[in-house]
């Protein structure tokens, strides 16, 4: 933990400049380009919008297909927003934690119910749960399963936290990694309670504002409506389209500002997120902040997992070609982002593959091809391009 300083950003610093180098990409990545389109037409996904950066310019910025199968359903564009799903998880809510670290406000191997008691005191008579640091919340390693359906017996926010708070441990803090949702809920309300600001204030004036975030957002304005394609035809649950709110259902109930969902964006945006991280988290954090989150964790034995952020494993939906100090996140609707440091690249992919009803799983094998295309588009630039 780094020392201490104000809570608030009082630096405002100027977002970085991206500067749009993208006139030869249908020519220069026709090949990545193709890849989506076929899986357009094979319907894994009705839309997508994409945006790859290397060093500080915007080399692609491409939108595909449509918000839905129907011929007349509005065309995606490059000012297009859609549900991030999980990559909220390190856009907004390991970006604050990166900064509360940063500031002195948090110390990584705080015991979780040193900050939520109830964690501890929910009812659930098990004392590994004082073991439970946000450390081990952020690395996936807690001991909590991946996911629990708490919609289903919630009926407000404070009702589904306190079925978060209460979903007993599956195994041993520390002893597996398991990719949990309900982590990162109460990751969310930890740091809510660190910052005593919710979430989506805090991002906004923290990250989405500094980095020249314009279209991003928890719960997006009725405005933004017509600009996000539907990810779902929910009948089980909500019983209409979701459009322009989020797919995630516990994120709905606790109010569409969650740790592990919530947040909209456009392509574009999330590169400039991303160029921030290649350029070593500056003005965002300092490098040696990034780089505490972003390493691969020692333990435990054969995760993925940085603090936060997942690395290449293999498999992996990045691919077979991103440099292995490289980070990145998957969200459920189809949505994902790739950062490779050696390479000074980042690739931002958003569709909407869950419309209309998550059955297609075919963004699996569209994805990490589209990766492999790009990246060895890059690496085949001559120097003068490449640069």
């Amino acid at each position: 933990m780094l020392e201490q300083s104000s809570l608030k950003n009082t630096s405002n610093p100027l977002a970085p400049f991206l500067a749009p180098a993208y006139e030869r990409q249908d020519t220069v990545f026709a090949r990545a380009f193709e890849i989506l389109s076929q899986a357009i037409a094979a319907r894994a996904f009705p839309g997508a919008s994409i945006a790859v950066t290397r060093k500080n310019k915007l080399v692609a910025s491409k939108a595909f297909g449509r918000f839905t199968y129907e011929p007349d359903s509005p065309e995606v564009t490059t000012g297009t927003i859609f549900d991030l799903a999980s990559v909220t998880k390190v856009v907004a809510t390991t970006s604050m934690a990166m900064i509360l670290y940063e500031r002195g406000l948090l110390d990584l191997e705080t015991p979780v119910a040193a900050i939520v008691p109830e964690f501890a005191d929910a009812g659930v008579k098990d004392p590994r749960r004082k073991n439970v640091t946000i450390h081990m919340l952020l690395a996936h390693s807690s001991g909590l399963p991946a996911y629990e359906k708490l919609f289903q017996r919630s009926n407000t926010r404070q009702e589904l936290f306190n079925a978060a708070l209460s979903t007993p441990l599956t195994v041993d803090p520390g002893s597996q990694a398991e990719y949990s949702d309900i982590g990162f809920i109460i990751l969310g309300l930890a740091l809510e309670r660190i910052a005593d600001e919710n979430l989506s204030q805090f991002c906004q004036r923290e990250v989405f504002g500094p980095a020249g975030m314009s279209r991003t957002g928890f719960n997006p304005p009725p405005e933004w409506k017509l600009s996000i394609p539907p990810t779902a035809n929910d009948q089980a649950f909500r019983h209409r389209i979701i459009q322009g709110e989020v797919n995630d259902e516990n994120a709905s109930v606790l109010g569409v500002v969650a740790g592990h969902a919530g947040v909209f964006a456009t392509a574009e945006d999330v590169a400039r997120f991303a160029s921030l991280l290649v350029h070593r988290g500056q003005p965002l954090v300092r490098p040696e902040t990034l780089a505490v989150f972003t390493r691969r964790e020692p333990a435990p034995p054969g995760t993925s997992r940085a603090l936060g952020w997942d690395t290449p494993s293999q498999p992996s939906q990045s691919g077979k070609h991103f440099s292995l100090n490289s980070y990145g996140h998957l969200g459920y609707t189809g949505t994902s982002v790739w950062i490779d440091p050696a390479r000074k690249l980042s690739v931002t992919l958003l569709t909407n593959r869950t419309w209309p009803d998550s059955n297609s799983q075919a963004i699996k094998e569209v994805r990490p091809r589209f990766h492999d295309a790009v990246l060895e588009i890059i690496d085949a630039l001559p120097t003068k391009d490449a640069d």
